[in-house]
C-alpha cells in the first residue's frame, strides 16, 4: 500500500491486536517492534505519526496483570525513544479465544500472531484409536491423521473469517506457526534418527513426552487408558495446506508466506554453518528442552493425570532429550504468513 493512500488508513489511531500473547516480559516487543516501523515509515513520508491502540490477546487465564507490570516502562521508553510529542499509545486486554470474535467489525489495522495458531480450539474427536500416542505419530492409525487435519481445516477456517470482519481493507496480518515439510503429517522435521526403534518415530518434542509416559506405565505410575484417553490439541500444517485454506475462504490476499528452520540446542544462534558432527550437547540441553516443553503443557498434563506425576514426568523428558541431543541435531520448522484484507 503505497502512502499515497495511506491518509485515512493512518488517520487518527493505529489499532493493533496481537492474538496469543502470553503474559512474559517478551509480551509487549511485539508491539515496540510495530509502533517503531510505522513512526519511521511516517517520519520518511513527513507525515505525522498517529496514535496507537494495542490490544492484547489471550485466553481467560492469562495473567495480564503481569503484562500490565510491564506497562509504565514501555511507555517511558516510547517516550524517551521518540520525544514527548509521540502518541498517546494505549494498551488494554481483550481476553477470550481467538476462535471466536474478539473485536467490533473493521475496527483493526494490523494483526498479529506468534506461535498460536497450531493450537487447535478443541482435541479432535475420533482419537480413539490414536494408543498409546499423545498426538499424531508416525504409528497413529490413518483416521487419527485425518481427524488432526480436519480439525485445524475448520479451526484456520474459522479464525480466518472471524479476522475477516474485524479487520478493515487493507489491513494486514502477519502469522507465525510451527508448520511440517513434508505432506505426510507423520514425519517430523527435526530430526530423522528414531528415539525408539520399536516406535520408528522421529524426534518430536511430544514424542519426549510419549517415552516419558510410557516409561512411567511400565513402572506402574500411570494408568494405560489415561495415556490413551488423552491427546494433545496440536497441529503443524504444511505451507500447501495453509496455502489452500487461504485461497479458499477468500477474505485475504496471500503476500508472502516463507518458512525458516531452527536448530534446538546451545548453537541454535548460527545453525547455518554448524558442522553437525562437531556439536556437543550437554544435560542443559535436556534441562531447557524439558523446561520449554513444560512450559507449554504442563497445565494440559496436570488437568489430565493430575499435579503429583508432573515433576517426575519432565524429569524423564529431560533426560531423553538430553540422550537424543547428545547424537543429534534437532531442528524445528516455522512458517511466516503475510496477508492482506481484501
Amino acid at each position: 500500500m503505497g502512502m499515497a493512500n495511506q491518509d485515512a488508513f493512518f488517520h487518527h489511531c493505529f489499532v493493533i491486536a496481537d492474538l496469543g500473547c502470553s503474559s512474559g516480559i517478551n509480551t509487549l516487543s511485539v508491539a515496540s517492534n510495530i509502533i517503531d516501523t510505522i513512526h519511521e515509515l511516517c517520519q520518511e513520508n513527513n507525515r505525522k505519526t498517529p496514535q496507537f491502540h494495542v490490544c492484547l490477546n489471550d485466553l481467560f487465564g492469562n495473567d495480564f496483570n503481569n503484562v500490565f507490570n510491564f506497562l509504565p516502562d514501555f511507555y517511558k521508553n516510547l517516550q524517551r525513544d521518540k520525544g514527548e510529542k509521540f502518541g498517546p499509545c494505549f494498551v488494554s486486554a481483550v481476553p477470550g479465544s481467538f476462535y471466536e470474535k474478539l473485536f467490533p467489525d473493521e475496527s483493526l489495522h494490523l494483526v498479529h500472531s506468534s506461535y498460536s495458531i497450531h493450537w487447535l480450539s478443541q482435541v479432535p474427536k475420533g482419537l480413539e484409536n490414536n494408543k498409546l500416542n499423545i498426538y499424531m505419530a508416525i504409528t497413529s492409525p490413518l483416521d487419527v491423521l485425518q481427524a488432526y487435519g480436519k480439525q485445524f481445516h475448520t479451526d484456520f477456517t474459522r479464525f480466518l473469517q472471524l479476522r475477516s470482519t474485524e479487520i478493515l481493507r487493507d489491513g494486514c496480518m502477519f502469522l507465525t506457526l510451527r508448520s511440517r515439510s513434508s505432506l505426510d503429517p507423520t514425519r517430523d522435521d527435526s530430526s530423522c534418527s528414531s528415539l525408539d526403534p520399536t516406535r520408528d518415530n522421529s524426534s518430536s518434542f511430544w514424542e519426549f513426552l510419549t517415552l516419558s509416559l510410557l516409561e512411567m506405565l511400565k513402572e506402574g505410575l500411570v494408568q494405560e487408558s489415561d495415556i490413551n484417553s488423552f491427546n494433545l490439541p496440536f497441529y503443524f500444517p504444511h505451507e500447501d495446506e495453509l496455502r489452500t485454506i487461504i485461497e479458499a475462504e477468500g477474505s485475504f490476499s496471500l503476500n508472502n508466506m516463507n518458512t525458516f528452520e531452527l536448530i534446538w540446542g546451545q548453537h541454535d544462534n548460527d545453525y547455518i554453518n554448524i558442522d553437525e558432527s562437531k556439536c556437543e550437547y550437554t544435560h542443559n540441553d535436556g534441562e531447557d528442552t524439558a523446561n520449554l516443553i513444560r512450559a507449554i503443557t504442563e497445565p494440559l498434563f496436570a488437568s489430565h493425570f493430575g499435579n503429583s506425576i508432573i515433576d517426575m514426568l519432565f524429569k524423564k523428558c529431560e533426560k531423553i532429550a538430553a540422550k537424543h541431543l547428545a547424537t543429534k541435531n534437532t531442528r524445528h520448522l516455522s512458517v511466516v504468513v503475510s496477508l492482506t484484507k481484501k
